[in-house]
């Protein structure tokens, strides 16, 4: 098995020093596994370290409240993430006992977890011989046996998934599964990889040739769609409103009253919602800069309206004191403006 041989001899070399691979602890490999979902190591990493120190166990985990899960969360994104972290750990401790599953078909009926991250937990803690496969893993074989199947295909997950399995090291699953990750995060990168020092050139099938750059295929390109947010930062007294979202991205998460479209203040001010909205001759103070908040899908444009009046006639708003506001889970875009505008102006 001259694949698994090398990979898992180059990782015992090369490996990254990681928290999570000093622990066959189920719950702390979990954790790790949805924090990297979509997030690379080094932004993850200070964020799996402050989750753990705030909710230490499954049953932590369980008994604290929304608003405490996502506020350790904020700014990590994908916040479904998150709420099916809290809402599978309730299950693990209502269910299971706080004992988290050990079969990998139980792991897998858990809410948030796929074939990739019930494979991962499965071997890194029980070393059941599942082999994982994200990107990382779909790059090295497309590479290294010159596959130009699209990786995001049904046909390809299906092929590459099959092929995994077929390389994995049965005596020691866990390590090769490590390995052929950090093979890919490492070594056979998405670009800038230098095939003179791997130590799978001699095999590979894409070594010396155009393929390196052109594998693997992606059939589906993303579309990123514009949105325009105009956030209204009522001030009353020592007072303003947020409202607690309960749909998209941000679901859960709280904000400050929000009209969507692409205005200029005065179309704004004659919007059906705003005129709604105020009790009053609201004055607006102030208007930020438009501010580019870019996601994986959307790229939103902002801008922020210091509003001043005395009320607002619209129930799915609440009033909070200015200094409780840090209390509240906020999307990194509002927290970053008022800690920059507001309150550490």
């Amino acid at each position: 098995m001259i694949f698994s041989d090398e990979i898992i001899k180059w990782y015992h070399k090369n490996k990254r020093d990681l928290p999570w691979r000093n622990t066959t602890n189920p719950y702390k490999i979990w954790i790790s596994e949805i924090i990297l979902q979509q997030t690379k190591v080094s932004q993850g990493l200070p964020y799996y370290i402050n989750f753990i120190e705030e909710f230490p166990t499954i049953t932590d985990l369980a008994n604290a409240s929304e608003n405490q899960v996502l506020k350790v969360w904020q700014g990590l994104g994908y916040y479904s993430r998150a709420r099916n972290l809290h809402s599978t750990s309730k299950i693990i401790r209502d269910d299971f006992n706080s004992q988290f599953p050990t079969e990998y078909k139980l792991i897998k009926e858990l809410r948030g977890v796929g074939d990739y991250t019930a494979a991962a937990i499965s071997s890194f803690c029980y070393n059941l011989p599942y082999a994982v496969l994200d990107g990382n893993v779909s790059r090295v074989l497309s590479r290294y046996f010159a596959i130009d199947t699209p990786i995001d295909s049904s046909s390809g997950k299906k092929m590459f998934k099959e092929l995994s399995q077929k390389l994995m090291n049965i005596e020691d699953p866990a390590i090769h599964n490590q390995a052929i990750m950090e093979f890919g995060a490492l070594m056979c990168t998405p670009k800038k990889t230098d095939c003179s020092i791997c130590t799978l050139r001699n095999s590979c099938k894409s070594f010396g040739t155009e393929l390196v750059e052109l594998l693997p295929i992606k059939s589906k390109s993303l579309k990123v769609t514009k949105k325009y947010f105009n956030y209204l930062i009522i001030s009353s007294e020592n007072h303003t409103y947020l409202q607690k979202r309960t749909s998209g991205i941000w679901n859960s998460l709280y904000q400050f009253p929000l009209i969507e479209g692409e205005f200029t203040e005065d179309q704004l001010v004659n919007t059906k919602q705003w005129k709604n909205l105020f009790i009053g001759y609201p004055i607006i103070e102030k208007i930020s800069t438009k501010i580019k908040h870019k996601l994986s899908h959307q790229l939103i444009h902002t801008s922020f309206y210091h509003v001043k009046c005395d009320a607002i006639n619209d129930s799915n708003f609440f009033k909070i004191n200015w200094v409780e506001i840090e209390e509240y889970p906020l999307p990194i875009l509002i927290d970053k403006y008022i800690k920059s505008v507001i309150l550490h102006k």
